[in-house]
């Protein structure tokens, strides 16, 4: 008869104790059967048979016993056996088998390797990764060359990443902007930027597509980005929102010629109100989101008018602002109506920014300039950064009326 299986947990065995590690244990017995149960399960497809199973020619090799190994999963340490296998070739001989789910020589799985890899690149050395981490690492073993290692794995990752095609991607829109955190250089805290480019396709899915540093955010440094994506066949996007750099719309126009470009408004908004006197800001805010966020596009144009008009007498500062930005403040206007909230600013990537400053709330600064890449990267590639769809991805293709753009 089948034992009760409420009452199995640790290893296969019956719980006798009960205390405040039983719960622990009792996983990590659970935890070691899955993981056996996963091997089998994929060598039985690799063979395609189960053991004993009589398959004649269909068979791919034949099974070769077990081995014990270590695995440190998000539970901790967990000792199982893996199964063996040699591989029929084409040749007429035989390979030894090597399971995908449990690399050749792994002693993590992915998760607890990016969590070491994120302490580390927040600052922390390996004694402290692992009392930082001594809850999931128990008694594992960790070496400064097993993070070295880890970290130079996330490197090259990073680099394919930066050179991956995008020609099946079908980038339609691109949010570009700068951000700027401290990081530690020649013992000093400075700000460096951080140059980021999001794409959105066909379909209103949007991903970052490029993220590197820069001396500056100058047009030369964004005519770099904008060349690697070309080399990348990223293909002609039609429109670009951007934030308030004077050097990124020469660039993007210099490439493509028939590019739109948007002018953050939220950007633009923050730039108004410093030109302001204090108490006229409050005034200012509410007649700058009357105009930005009218109802139509002949609303927005009739906004702007009295906006430009009443300011240039009020303040002259602010409606020399809002001149400098011209129509690219506006260019929401020529696309469908059911987009324009996704349009207007460049917010995606300031959420980027914000779950970046969220995992180094407590650093004062980054390590070194790499460490900032790479744990953006690390939180893209673990899937932690998620973006939602462009607001109105149904009607991408799909310009306003011709009457609304001209107004």
């Amino acid at each position: 008869m089948r034992q009760n299986s409420r009452n199995e947990g640790i290893e296969g065995k019956e719980i006798v104790e009960f205390n405040r590690e039983t719960i622990e244990l009792a996983i990590r017995g659970r935890i070691r059967s899955i993981i056996e149960q996963v091997c089998e399960a994929e060598l039985d497809e690799v063979l395609g048979a189960e053991p004993s199973q009589r398959v004649g020619e269909q068979r791919k090799g034949y099974r070769n016993g077990h081995r014990e190994r270590t695995l440190t999963t998000s539970s901790g340490p967990t000792t199982f056996w893996l199964p063996r296998a040699r591989l029929n070739t084409k040749e007429g001989g035989s390979e030894e088998w090597r399971s995908r789910t449990v690399g050749r020589y792994e002693r993590r799985s992915q998760r607890v390797d990016e969590a070491i890899v994120g302490v580390y690149l927040s600052g922390a050395n390996t004694r402290r990764i692992r009392g930082a981490l001594a809850p999931l690492l128990r008694e594992a073993p960790l070496s400064k060359d097993a993070v070295s290692r880890l970290v130079g794995r996330l490197k090259e990752d990073f680099e394919q990443w930066r050179q991956q095609d995008l020609k099946d991607e079908q980038i339609e829109y691109l949010f570009m902007d700068g951000w700027y955190p401290k990081v530690r250089i020649d013992k000093k805290r400075v700000r460096v930027p951080v140059l980021v480019t999001l794409g959105a396709n066909r379909s209103g899915e949007k991903r970052i597509i490029d993220l590197r540093i820069a001396g500056e955010e100058s047009s030369a440094a964004w005519g770099e980005v904008i060349a690697d994506l070309v080399k990348r066949n990223i293909g002609i996007p039609k429109l670009a929102m951007i934030d308030g750099s004077a050097g990124l719309p020469c660039a993007l126009q210099k490439q493509w010629k028939a590019i739109e470009i948007q002018r953050c408004t939220v950007h633009k908004l923050r730039n108004l109100l410093s030109k302001a006197p204090a108490r006229m800001r409050e005034e200012l805010a509410e007649d700058y989101r009357r105009m930005i966020y009218a109802d139509s596009a002949e609303e927005v144009g009739k906004q702007r008018a009295r906006f430009e008009k009443k300011w240039r007498l009020k303040c002259a500062a602010v409606a020399d602002s809002l001149a400098e930005a011209g129509d690219h403040l506006f260019t929401f206007t020529k696309f469908s109506r059911s987009q324009w909230r996704g349009l207007r600013t460049t917010n995606a990537i300031e959420r980027i920014n914000g779950e970046f400053r969220r995992r180094t709330k407590t650093q004062a600064s980054m390590p070194n300039e790499d460490a900032i890449v790479l744990v953006i990267y690390g939180l893209i590639r673990s899937g932690q950064i998620r973006l939602n769809r462009i607001a109105g991805w149904q009607d991408m293709g799909k310009e306003a009326p011709a009457s609304a753009a001209a107004a």
